[in-house]
């Protein structure tokens, strides 16, 4: 007797499948990315990670990711520095201020920016922001705060500072999006109470709109830090691509490197299998800097903020 199987029991076998599968993507790219970066580990061990230089040249190989792992972090940092608050300037205009003609457009025109590739901004970046930074953003800061050493050095226009900005209007339109669903979805007896006790706009806003939704802003804001932190193209055409000790990141209108653009500028021209997984090691490690990142994002969410749900504790 043939034993009819249910639509419940399929759609439940196949949604677990697929939730799966993110799990075994993941553990895939672990394992490639651990055993193909075996032999740099073995050579180097921990100075691959705290050293400075790097020489792919036959016979003098020295492979140090340290100023890669900096330049990622210092681009990404000041990118949410920047990002952040316009992202979210962005999303509350839209979700609380703008009138329907403004703000349907606007959100449109917002959705299609996330939609740009990235070679695009890096283009845009390369022939006209570049010059706009150094003349009327890099040169001033220079010449007025040179003595502080992130502003020191020779504004050049292609440095950390260029690529951070390029970051930062890229990131802004997938936290603005997230972060105006977000602040939609607050209920609106929470606005009503709020106004009912006399409460400003603005104190509506930041006191308990803000507040109702943090949880769900914060992980627009995780999204936008993974897309920065793991952002290749744009970065790599803009931000000077030093390598070695020249690639420290001691000021920020100096050339530099992230480990995507080091990735991006190398792998494919190695030759020698020390050289390629030292390439293969630097994309572990910058894997490894993503669960890091999320982590942080869960254990902040969950216990910092104390949010579930976007509703607060």
């Amino acid at each position: 007797m043939i034993r009819k199987i249910s639509g419940d029991k399929i759609f439940n076998a196949s949604v677990l499948v697929i939730a799966t599968s993110a799990l075994a993507i993941l553990i895939a790219t672990a394992y490639v990315l651990g055993s193909g970066s075996i032999l740099v580990f073995q050579t180097y061990g921990s100075n691959f990670i705290t050293g400075t230089n790097w020489n792919p040249v036959e016979g003098r190989f020295d492979f140090g990711l340290l100023p890669y792992i900096l330049g990622t972090l210092v681009t990404s940092g000041i990118a949410l520095l920047i990002g952040v608050p316009l992202s979210l300037g962005i999303a509350i205009f839209l979700a609380e201020m703008s009138p329907k003609a403004v703000r349907v457009p606007l959100s449109y025109l917002v959705e299609l920016l996330a939609a740009v590739p990235s070679v695009i901004y890096g283009l845009w970046g390369l022939f006209v922001l570049r010059f706009f930074v150094q003349n009327y953003i890099e040169t001033p800061l220079n010449n007025y705060l040179g003595w502080i050493p992130a502003f020191s050095g020779t504004p050049f226009g292609l440095d950390l500072f260029t690529a951070s900005i390029i970051l930062a209007i890229m990131i802004t339109p997938t936290i603005a999006s997230v972060s105006r669903e977000v602040i939609s979805a607050v209920p609106n007896s929470i606005r009503e109470g709020a106004y009912s006790i006399g409460a400003t706009k603005w104190e509506v806003i930041r006191n308990w709109v803000l507040s109702y939704g943090r949880s769900g802003i914060f992980g627009a804001i995780i999204l936008g830090l993974g897309r920065a932190v793991g952002e290749t193209m744009a970065v790599t055409m803009v931000i000077g691509n030093a390598t070695g000790p020249n690639a420290m990141p001691t000021s920020l209108f100096q050339p530099g490197q992230t480990l995507p653009s080091l990735i991006a500028n190398g792998y494919v021209d190695s030759l020698y299998p020390i050289e390629t997984s030292a390439y293969v090691g630097a994309g572990l490690v910058l894997i490894i800097m993503s669960v890091f990142i999320n982590l942080a994002a869960y254990f902040m969410v969950t216990r910092l903020l104390k949010v579930k749900g976007g509703a607060v504790e």
